[in-house]
């Protein structure tokens, strides 16, 4: 294929005068090592959706507090009907929403609402580097671009979401946003970027504070870290370690209480340690939909006691905490 290639090969081109030049050998051995020539058993119908897709210049379009709106209904040559179509191949659909020509994606996620509930918290974006760490189709790097992000770098592995990022920034090619369907663990210590954002990722990791060290070995002295996790009640010796599933999930490893987590990042060397937000997970922040019709968060509580997992553990919590690398 690679149908997403160009992508990737654009990520290059932008970042040859930046500080990641000197990281392009080992990323682009990682990819291939980890991506290229791998196969999907939906690639062909992705790649056939993909180039169907009409080319299409949006009249306007729009990144700010109301989401991603790009183009109008009247910028599109097909039907409403038969775009939609087009782009439901693409499901399903987790993270956004995002309107695209009149066509409203209602996606799992409200990704929109833990962007409001950071973005106060943070330092502004303008012109600085940053790395989202399990992106996912890269919503928030959009927004991050939107923000005055001088270059916004995703890395996610999922290939649908992958597909699902370029079926989005076609329509807005000079967007100085990125993504790199990369682990992690597969990246070099950049050490460069002003701020990392590791949103929705702490928990499925089975070493949690290695994972926060790495975080650390990708921003420049003084950078921003900005995560967003699970947590669960409690106080610093609080830690919860799901016997099999959390709410069905079988890759949840530790949910830590807001105190733990805080002594997990001065462990991992992190300093200026705040928590700015604490929030319940909402049934409209995370919700079925045509756009992603399998099971979501209603069927993951205890129908007789919604403060409850299925399984009994405290219903999906999450903390967004600001911490900074020292200078």
């Amino acid at each position: 294929m690679n149908t997403p290639d160009p992508l990737t090969e654009a990520f290059f081109s932008s970042t040859a005068a930046s500080p990641l030049a000197v990281h392009h050998a080992a990323l682009r051995d990682a990819l291939q090592q980890h991506y290229h020539g791998k196969k999907h058993g939906r690639q062909v119908e992705w790649d056939t959706a993909l180039a169907h897709l009409p080319v299409v210049v949006p009249s306007q379009y729009s990144l700010g507090p109301e989401g991603v709106s790009i183009g109008t209904a009247a910028d599109m040559p097909l039907p409403k009907a038969e775009f939609k179509a087009a782009l439901q191949a693409f499901s399903p659909w987790r993270k956004g929403p995002w309107q695209l020509f009149g066509v409203d994606i209602q996606t799992e996620w409200r990704s929109d609402w833990k962007w409001q509930r950071l973005q106060p918290h943070i330092s502004s974006l303008a012109g600085r580097t940053v790395l989202d760490i399990g992106c996912g189709n890269g919503y928030h790097l959009f927004r991050m671009a939107a923000a005055g992000a001088a270059l916004a770098v995703g890395i996610d592995p999922t290939r649908l979401f992958l597909y699902q990022f370029q079926v989005c920034k076609q329509y807005l090619p000079a967007l100085a946003a990125h993504l790199l369907p990369l682990r992690s663990e597969q990246l070099p210590a950049f050490g460069c970027f002003d701020t990392v954002f590791s949103l929705g990722v702490l928990y499925h990791r089975r070493s949690p504070i290695d994972h926060l060290t790495e975080l650390g070995t990708f921003l420049r002295p003084g950078g921003e870290l900005v995560l967003e996790t699970l947590v669960v009640p409690g106080d610093e010796q609080t830690l919860l370690v799901p016997a099999e599933r959390y709410a069905k999930m079988a890759n949840v490893w530790f949910l830590p209480a807001v105190a733990m987590l805080e002594i997990w990042l001065r462990r991992a060397g992190f300093v200026n340690i705040r928590t700015v937000d604490i929030d319940q997970t909402s049934m409209g922040e995370q919700r079925s939909t045509e756009w992603m019709t399998f099971q979501s968060l209603n069927d993951f509580l205890d129908p007789a006691d919604p403060s409850r997992t299925v399984e009994g553990y405290p219903a999906p919590r999450r903390a967004i905490v600001i911490a900074e690398k020292p200078a």
